[in-house]
């Protein structure tokens, strides 16, 4: 029965490192983007901590999963990058500041509930390396996580902030009008 669950679960443990690593690159990118929007304050320097740690994590996660599937990986970042522009040329600029940071929490969580599986995957799979790095990265990101959750009240205090669109503060995406799309 073993055999005939280890390549299943084989497929999803590499399902997932391709998907961590994918989130990952994402929390190099996309915080440091929200927190350059936001300028300063506690949310912004939530967000630089999260980038950071995930600078910090790579070269730990590189090892413990690139060795299998760097390929995988670099298309997995390809997709990411493609994402990540349309994110940040198109929605990020439609939205307050306030929701696209939640937005930021989303994505950062999903990295989170993906590590979560993953190491229960390589406890099956008795594979120390990886649990041992699933350990660490959940431990430091989760701390952080709830840092940049308790920058919530930072958005109450500067609603003016909150609501704002744009790259950063007092700059709003220039749109055209109706007129102009439909002539």
């Amino acid at each position: 029965m073993r055999s005939s669950m280890s390549a299943p679960r084989t497929r999803l443990r590499d399902k997932l490192c391709r998907e961590l690593a994918q989130a990952e690159r994402d929390a190099r990118l996309h915080p440091r983007r929200e927190a350059r929007r936001l300028r300063e304050g506690q949310a912004a320097e939530a967000l630089f901590a999260i980038a950071d740690h995930a600078d910090g994590i790579e070269p730990g996660l590189m090892k413990v999963l690139g060795r299998r599937q760097a390929v995988g990986i670099k298309l997995a970042h390809a997709v990411a990058s493609v994402f990540s522009g349309v994110r940040h040329l198109f929605l990020d600029h439609l939205i307050g500041r306030e929701r696209s940071y939640r937005g930021t929490l989303l994505g950062l969580r999903h990295g989170v509930d993906v590590a979560r599986l993953l190491r229960e995957v390589a406890t099956l799979n008795h594979d120390v390396a990886l649990i041992k790095f699933c350990d660490l990265f959940l431990v430091e990101r989760l701390c952080l996580l709830e840092d940049a959750e308790q920058a919530f009240a930072w958005f109450a205090e500067h609603p003016e902030i909150a609501l704002g669109h744009g790259a950063r503060h007092g700059t709003r995406l220039a749109l055209p009008a109706p007129s102009e799309v439909t002539a």
